[in-house]
């Protein structure tokens, strides 16, 4: 379960992650990290989606717990203020969720760092 604090609610800042956010692709996530220019104390967000081409309704909240799972640790290392909306693709039954996840989060984190640099 996500923080209270660190969980993405309003349809603006999903729009704004998924339309001026940083974007990076695995095989089944999608994840856009948004970095506010406006420097603040605030905690990172994060948000899910998580379309009906995942599966039906059983298996589409199985993938949203198995992320907000792997999400949770990887919440600190994020940028202060940032907004991470992780996008999910169609599924395999065999794929590791865990691993992807932190992967994806950490290809977000370092080409971050390179646009901050530039």
């Amino acid at each position: 379960m996500l923080p209270v604090d660190a969980r993405l609610t309003q349809s603006s800042d999903f729009a704004r992650a998924t339309k001026s956010g940083i974007r990076v692709t695995t095989q089944h996530f999608v994840g856009y990290l948004y970095i506010s220019p406006v420097t603040n104390n605030a905690s990172a967000k994060c948000g899910l989606i998580i379309s009906k081409a995942v599966g039906g309704s059983v298996k589409r909240h199985r993938v949203a717990r198995k992320v907000r799972h792997a999400i949770t640790p990887l919440i600190p290392s994020l940028p202060t203020g940032s907004l991470l909306v992780i996008r999910a693709l169609g599924q395999d039954g065999d794929s590791n969720l865990e691993t992807e996840i932190s992967e994806l989060i950490t290809k977000l984190i370092s080409r971050s760092h390179k646009i901050a640099v530039k």
